[in-house]
C-alpha cells in the first residue's frame, strides 16, 4: 500500500526539475509510504513520476518504485495489492516471463506487456490505483479498481505559466505540492458536499480536477486534449443484469462460502504482521471468523469502544472474539481523546470530509497500527448484501405515504419534526421491546426527523437521495451557487435498475461505498501507516452477490441473510443477532458542549463573510437553532465545521 503522484508535462522542462517536482508531490504524500521513496523521469517525454511506499509484499529493494518493465517499455507506478500476483506469476512464467523479485509490481508489469492494459486488469484481484507510462506509445494510463478502494485524483494546472501541465496523485494534496497547481474551490461542489457530507466522484473541491472512477483507466497523452475515463467493469452494469437462475439456498451459500473462503486466504498473504478490525456485527465477525479458520494462530483483532453505552460496541466485539479465540485489543475512550482528534482530521482527508464515523476509523486504525501492518475489515456488506436498515425503510416509508396528497404528507412530516430528537430518543426507550428490533440502538431521533422528511417526496428515488442528505437545498447555503449539481442518470439508471430496492443497493455501491466509506477507511489507515483490506469488496463477490435478487439477500425486514446465514454456523446467534448499531459519535452534543468555542470561532459571521463561500444568514440560522436546542442540526453543521476547519487549514490558490 503506497502512495502515487506524477506529472505530465509538455514544456520541455529538463529532467532534474521534473523529478523534483514528482519528488514534491509524493513527498507531500510520504505517510502512505513511510518505507521508501522513488523517483523517475523522462525528459523528452515530459514525464515525471513519484512514488512513496509502504512495504507489504516483498520487502527487498526488487519491490521498489517507480519500477520499469523487464523490456523497458513500460514504467509503473502503483497503490494497491494485487492478491493473485502468485497465481499470475504461475500462469506469466510458462509464456517467458521471468522475475527478479516476489513483488506483485513486477507481476503487473509482465501482465501488462503480455495482455495489454485492459486484459490485465480484467485479470487483476486487487485493490489498485496505478500510473503506467508506456515510451513506445507515449502513454500515460491511469488506471482504478473495480470498486473504488483506492483513490486517484487527476487534472491539469488551468492559467499562468503552467498551463496544460498534467497531474496526478493519491491524495489532493499531492497536486497541491506541484509549482503550477492553481485550481480554486469549486463552489458547485462544495454545495455537493453540503448535500452528502462528502464529493461524489467525478467531481472534486477544485475546479478542474477530478477522481477516477472506479473501475475505469484514462489515457493521457502528451500535446492531446485529455478525454474521458473508460470503464472496464461496472457496478451498475451487474445491477441492470436479470438475476441468475434460482438455486436452492444450500447451493446458493456453498457457493458463496467457497469464494469468500479464497478472498480471505488471498488477502491475508504478506510479508509483514496481519490483523483485522471487529466491530461484533456480521461482516466483521464473518470475516475475522474465515481469518481464524485459515490460520495456525490466533488472529489479531481490534475494537474501540466509547464510555457512552449509547455508543459502544465493544462488549460484542469480544465476546466473537473469545468464541472464536483470536488475540483480542480493546480501548475504551473517554470522550476527551476523541475530540483532541478533531483539528487533526482537515489534515488527514486532504479533502471535505464529514462522516462522523471517521472519528472512531482513525482510533481503531491507529490502535491497530501499534501490533500489525495489515487489517482486513468487513467493508462492503452492507452495499451488496442489503444491510442497511434504509433499504427497508425507504421501500416501506414510499408504500405507505404515497397513497396521501403532497400536502398532507408535508403536514405529517412536519409535525414529526416539531418533537426534538432527544424527545424521541426517549420515547423509544421508555416503550422498550415493543419497538420494531430493526430501529437499532442508540439514539433513533435523528432517523424519526429524517424519515419523516422522505414522507415529502415525489418520488422514491428522490426520498431515498434525501435520505442521504445533510442539507435539504445545499444550494442556499453557498454563496454564488443558484444549483448544485445532479451527477447520477438517475432517468437512464432508473429504466435500467431490476427494482427499487436494488436501484437503491447499486446507488450506494457506486457512491457513497467509494466516496464516503471507501474514503473513510483509506485515509485513516494509510495516515497511520496501516494497510487496510476488504475481502467482501473482492470483485468476484459482487459479481456473485448480484447474481442474487434482492428478496434472496433481504429477508423479514433484515439484509444480508447468506452472510448471517454463514455466520451462524461459526458463531452463536446470541452473540451476533442483534441490531445494527453504526459507528457513530455524538458530535451533535459535542458542538454544544466541548467543542462550542471551536466551533463558534468556524462559523463566526464576520469569518464567513470575509472569506466569501457560505452564506451568512443561512450558516448562523441552523447553528442559532442547535445550541439553543430549538433543532437539532447536526447534519447540517458537521459538514460546514469541517469545510470552514479544512479551508482555514488551507493557504495558496485553492482557497
Amino acid at each position: 500500500m503506497c502512495g502515487i503522484a506524477g506529472c505530465l508535462d509538455p514544456r520541455g522542462t529538463p529532467a532534474p526539475e521534473l523529478e523534483a517536482a514528482a519528488g514534491r508531490m509524493a513527498d507531500a504524500i510520504a505517510h502512505r509510504g513511510p518505507d521508501d521513496r522513488g523517483v523517475w523521469a523522462d525528459a523528452a517525454a515530459g514525464v515525471g513520476l513519484g512514488h512513496r511506499r509502504l512495504s507489504i509484499i516483498d520487502l527487498s529493494p526488487e519491490g521498489h518504485q517507480p519500477m520499469v518493465s523487464a523490456d523497458g517499455r513500460y514504467t509503473i507506478v502503483f497503490n494497491g495489492e494485487i492478491y493473485n500476483h502468485a497465481r499470475l506469476r504461475a500462469e506469466l512464467s510458462p509464456l517467458g516471463h521471468r522475475f527478479r523479485g516476489h513483488s506483485d509490481t513486477e507481476v503487473m508489469l509482465a501482465a501488462v506487456s503480455q495482455w495489454g492494459v485492459r486484459g490485465a486488469v480484467e485479470r487483476f484481484i486487487g485493490i489498485f490505483a496505478f500510473a503506467l507510462w508506456d515510451r513506445r506509445d507515449r502513454t500515460l494510463t491511469l488506471g482504478r479498481d473495480h470498486l473504488g478502494v483506492k483513490p486517484l485524483y487527476y487534472g491539469s494546472s488551468g492559467s499562468g505559466s503552467g498551463r496544460g501541465i498534467f497531474l496526478f496523485g493519491s491524495e489532493l494534496r499531492a497536486l497541491r505540492a506541484h509549482p503550477a497547481f492553481d485550481r480554486p474551490v469549486d463552489r458547485a461542489s462544495l454545495a455537493l458536499f453540503l448535500r452528502h457530507a462528502y464529493i461524489e466522484a467525478p467531481w472534486t473541491i477544485h475546479e478542474g480536477i477530478r477522481k477516477l472512477p472506479p473501475g475505469s483507466l484514462l489515457a493521457v497523452a502528451p500535446g492531446r486534449e485529455l478525454g474521458s475515463p473508460e470503464a472496464y467493469w461496472r457496478g451498475t452494469d451487474l445491477a441492470a443484469r436479470p438475476p441468475s437462475r434460482p438455486e436452492s439456498d444450500a447451493v446458493m451459500l456453498e457457493r458463496l462460502e467457497a469464494l469468500l473462503k479464497d478472498a480471505v486466504a488471498l488477502q491475508m498473504v504478506a510479508d509483514v504482521p496481519v490483523g483485522a478490525f471487529l466491530s461484533g456485527g456480521v461482516d466483521s465477525s464473518l470475516i475475522v471468523a474465515l481469518m481464524q479458520e485459515q490460520s495456525p494462530r490466533p488472529v489479531r483483532t481490534f475494537t474501540v469502544g466509547f464510555t457512552d453505552p449509547a455508543y459502544d460496541e465493544s462488549a460484542p466485539a469480544r465476546a466473537v472474539a473469545v468464541h472464536l479465540g483470536c488475540d483480542h485489543t480493546e480501548v475504551v475512550l473517554e470522550p476527551r481523546e476523541a475530540l483532541s482528534l478533531i483539528p487533526s482530521l482537515p489534515a488527514v482527508w486532504d479533502e471535505p470530509f464529514a462522516d462522523p464515523s471517521q472519528i472512531p476509523a482513525l482510533l481503531v486504525a491507529r490502535l491497530a497500527r501499534g501490533q500489525v501492518t495489515v487489517a482486513l475489515s468487513g467493508d462492503g456488506g452492507d452495499e451488496l448484501f442489503g444491510g442497511y436498515a434504509k433499504y427497508a425503510w425507504a421501500a416501506g416509508i414510499w408504500r405507505k405515504a404515497r397513497w396521501l396528497p403532497g400536502w398532507a404528507r408535508r403536514a405529517a412530516g412536519a409535525a414529526i419534526r416539531a418533537v426534538p430528537p432527544r424527545a424521541w430518543d426517549r420515547a423509544v426507550r421508555a416503550l422498550g421491546p415493543v419497538v420494531p428490533r430493526r430501529f437499532g440502538y442508540g439514539p433513533v431521533g435523528l432517523r424519526i426527523h429524517k424519515a419523516a422528511r422522505l414522507i415529502a417526496a415525489p418520488d422514491p428515488y428522490s426520498m431515498f437521495r434525501d435520505l442521504g442528505s445533510c442539507w435539504e437545498r445545499p444550494e442556499e447555503a453557498v454563496a454564488g451557487v443558484t444549483a448544485h449539481p445532479v451527477l447520477v442518470d438517475d432517468l437512464g439508471w432508473r429504466a435500467r435498475a431490476r427494482g427499487f430496492t436494488d436501484w437503491m443497493m447499486a446507488t450506494d455501491m457506486t457512491s457513497y461505498l467509494p466516496d464516503d466509506g471507501l474514503v473513510k477507511t483509506d485515509r485513516a489507515t494509510m495516515w497511520t501507516g496501516l494497510e487496510g483490506r476488504a475481502p467482501l469488496l473482492d470483485h468476484r463477490v459482487a459479481e456473485f452477490a448480484w447474481s442474487l435478487p434482492a428478496e434472496r439477500k433481504i429477508r423479514g425486514g433484515d439484509g444480508k441473510w447468506p452472510l448471517r446465514e454463514l455466520l451462524y454456523r461459526r458463531v452463536p446467534r446470541a452473540l451476533v443477532d442483534r441490531p445494527k448499531m453504526g459507528f457513530a459519535v455524538p458530535v451533535g452534543e459535542w458542538i454544544k458542549g466541548p467543542l462550542r468555542d471551536w466551533a463558534e470561532g468556524l462559523v463566526e459571521e464576520g469569518r464567513l463573510r470575509r472569506e466569501g463561500f457560505l452564506d451568512p444568514a443561512a450558516i448562523r440560522r441552523v447553528w442559532k437553532d442547535h445550541v439553543t436546542g430549538r433543532r437539532d442540526g447536526q447534519a447540517e453543521l458537521w459538514p460546514v465545521l469541517m469545510f470552514q476547519a479544512w479551508l482555514g487549514s488551507r493557504s495558496g490558490p485553492e482557497a
